[in-house]
């Protein structure tokens, strides 16, 4: 339900025009009235955000932080440009969780994040993150280790300084898919080095591939705070298809090792959700639908889009919250509210 001028409505394709050609007439009267567009902008804004639900919080594992249920993805996002205005409503609306990661792979991300940082840095709880140069199966010796290491953190130094930030909340190793990397003494003692320099507090990692593999690996160290994983109702994506992993348990009956996870303090963090969704919605009515075997019946005919769906299942059944790549104001607004109201379709 959004509101509009006081009125309730159920946001259907038809209302959902209605309320943007409203919202295009008091955009059109501000620029007529002030003669700036950012201004018109702004009012529009304004009215349409009067409409979004509370945000949700919940603990993120053992940092004890209460997080938004909507992580603010801003790698792919910021990468070009900045987008002060998205970032702004997310934050002014109760987002308070943003990840990025390193401009050796998501260009000049972490520069565009940082004025908004610099103004927010203790109300936020902010990650980067930097892979580790090893191949998914190398076992490196000692000395192999301590240079993937060394370079790691060589990594994060470098994202402090595009952030223009001393700390980050969390830095993970990102796109992790080699177990024996993930239980490596002498990478995690350069985290503790950093940590102890002050640069970091918590531990984490991203993967995409080998995931539950990886997932169980941090499981068994007892060392990493948060693990992003891409994950869909279906169950694990496949980062190489572009898809669901191949003969991959669904996502309920992952429940398992999700457990696992979050009784070793883990905070999950679901990414990927509905990414399989965006390369199939022109496939027709299958394609889009093609999570709707996993939902119960109220999820179903909720008037929720494809993508929500598939948040709000995510974040119900198994994620504490869930990533976003949020490339456009109306991207924004859809994932706040699946985000937002999830736990009404809870089954």
């Amino acid at each position: 339900m959004h509101s509009l001028l006081g009125l309730e409505i159920e946001m259907t394709p038809r209302r959902k025009f209605i309320r943007n050609m409203a919202l295009l007439t008091v955009g059109s009267h501000a620029l007529l009235r002030t003669g700036s567009l950012n201004a018109a902008v702004s009012e529009a804004d304004t009215l349409r955000m009067k409409g979004w639900p509370e945000m949700q919080y919940t603990t993120l594992g053992r940092t004890k932080f209460q997080a938004s249920r909507l992580v603010y993805g801003c790698g792919a996002a910021l990468s070009r440009r900045k987008m002060d205005r998205s970032l702004n409503a997310a934050f002014d609306h109760g987002v308070n969780v943003y990840d990025v990661g390193t401009s050796q792979y998501y260009g000049a991300a972490e520069r565009n994040l940082a004025e908004f940082v610099k103004t927010r840095r203790d109300k936020i709880f902010l990650i980067s993150k930097s892979w580790l140069a090893a191949s998914k199966e190398e076992v490196p010796n000692v000395e192999r280790a301590k240079e993937i290491a060394v370079k790691w953190r060589s990594d994060m130094e470098k994202s402090l300084s595009e952030l223009g930030q001393d700390h980050v909340d969390a830095y993970y190793t990102m796109d992790a898919k080699n177990p024996s990397l993930v239980r490596n003494e002498e990478i995690y003692r350069e985290f503790e080095r950093a940590k102890e320099a002050g640069k970091v507090t918590y531990f984490g990692l991203s993967t995409h591939d080998n995931a539950e593999n990886v997932l169980l690996a941090a499981v068994e160290t007892g060392w990493y705070d948060l693990a992003m994983v891409a994950i869909t109702p279906a169950g694990w994506y496949d980062w190489a298809t572009r898809n669901v992993l191949k003969d991959s348990p669904s996502m309920a009956d992952l429940k398992p090792v999700f457990d696992k996870a979050r009784d070793a303090g883990i905070a999950l963090v679901g990414m990927k959700v509905a990414r399989h969704l965006a390369g199939a919605m022109f496939g027709g009515r299958a394609a889009r639908e093609a999570y709707d075997g996993h939902y119960s019946k109220s999820l179903q005919e909720s008037d929720f889009s494809p993508f929500q769906k598939a948040y709000a299942f995510a974040l119900e059944h198994g994620m504490d919250v869930v990533n976003a790549d949020i490339q456009s104001f109306d991207i924004l607004e859809e994932n706040f509210i699946a985000a937002a109201t999830s736990k009404k379709f809870l089954s």
